[in-house]
């Protein structure tokens, strides 16, 4: 039975799968539970039973096989301005109703600066050849917000998740070199493509984590295993696939408490014009971060253009880590002429959406 098997991240063999699940298993796997038992040393018996029974008591929020989508869909990370009374609602819309919003946060700074009054930030992604303006204005009028900022990334320099991993890295822990920029340019998938895709990136059932989880998904798909296999093979070729995931639930406590981080803060820099990619890198190189772009923020928000996400348990554990980041920037000779950190606070985290016909349906109702 469930209850019977632990269950708490910091249980020893569940931290050693989870070290490895959360993000370290690139692209697709025709047997990703197996993947990840060789790279954990943990039995794939016990592999498929713990990660069942950590999603079963939502210690894993879901599992599932993730897409780039800056290479499937027009996307931005969108700042809010919502009257404070409508605040909560507005979030609650964006988390439940807006398939289409990913990570909706309600953030907070330690002092009044450039953006502040922007509370709600949400990631947003339409499918090629929608409009994001079009959608967010529409998102406008449905939640009674006053005025939003579009900040679509001009290049990825780090894109992953690792809480496990990093909750014992120090300040300054970084690679060798420097990250290497991902584009964000759109792929051009086949109707077969696209038909295995969205089959493909939907979460795990409880029953589908085990040896061969995509039987169903290509039965689903009207096609054979092989075939779905090599399709999943092609769009990885095409790096429109991200990672196999176990997503924990990182925000809320579990039942007993335990908590994966407590805080998190998205960095703001502003470095010279011309000077983007080679400050991304830098930035991106840090272990720490989970997210590092090339955004403009623009005057509303200091001419901020490097943007980057750190969790942690500790506040002033992330904010060690900001320090040894600023440092480094400045031994790399980037100067920075606006910096700051933006907390979040209440915050749902889900994927977007990014299927043409879901967009079509959600309008087609909105517009009514």
């Amino acid at each position: 039975m469930t209850s019977e098997i632990p269950t708490a991240v910091s249980d020893p063999i569940n931290s050693k799968i989870l070290s490895v699940s959360e993000d370290l298993i690139a692209g697709f796997q025709r047997k990703p539970f197996h993947t990840i038992a060789e790279k954990s040393g943990v039995p794939l018996e016990t592999v498929i039973e713990r990660i069942r029974a950590m999603q079963e008591t939502g210690i894993i929020r879901r599992v599932r096989q993730t897409m780039l989508a800056t290479k499937l869909a027009h996307g931005a990370l969108v700042a809010w301005k919502v009257p404070e009374e409508k605040l909560n609602a507005a979030f609650d819309f964006m988390a439940k109703d807006d398939p289409f919003s990913g990570h909706v946060v309600i953030r907070s700074t330690d002092s009044e600066v450039s953006g502040s009054d922007y509370r709600l930030w949400t990631t947003l992604k339409v499918p090629v050849g929608e409009s994001l303006d079009f959608h967010a204005t529409k998102l406008l009028e449905l939640t009674g917000a006053t005025e939003y900022l579009l900040m679509p990334a001009n290049g990825v320099f780090a894109l992953g998740v690792g809480h496990m991993r990093r909750k014992s890295m120090l300040p300054g822990e970084k690679a060798d070199e420097p990250a290497v920029m991902m584009t964000t340019i759109p792929a051009d998938l086949t109707q077969e493509e696209w038909d295995i895709l969205l089959v493909l990136k939907e979460e795990l059932t409880l029953d589908e984590i085990c040896a061969n989880p995509w039987d169903k998904r290509a039965e689903e798909a009207g096609v054979s295993l092989d075939r779905f296999c090599e399709v999943a093979e092609a769009l990885n070729k095409k790096k429109v696939i991200g990672r196999f995931s176990t997503f924990l639930e990182h925000v809320k406590p579990s039942d007993t408490g335990e908590r994966v981080t407590r805080f998190n803060g998205l960095f703001h820099w502003a470095v010279p014009k011309g000077r983007e990619i080679e400050a991304g890198g830098e930035v991106g190189r840090h272990y720490c971060m989970t997210h590092a772009y090339w955004r403009e923020g623009g005057p509303r928000f200091g001419d901020v253009n490097i943007m980057g996400v750190m969790h942690g348990t500790e506040k002033t554990k992330v904010l060690a880590h900001k320090e040894a980041l600023d440092k480094h920037l400045e031994a790399a000779g980037i100067p920075v002429s606006y910096t700051n950190v933006f907390w979040g606070g209440r915050s749902e985290i889900k994927p977007s959406e990014i299927s043409p016909k879901i967009y079509k349906e959600w309008h087609a109702k909105h517009d009514a």
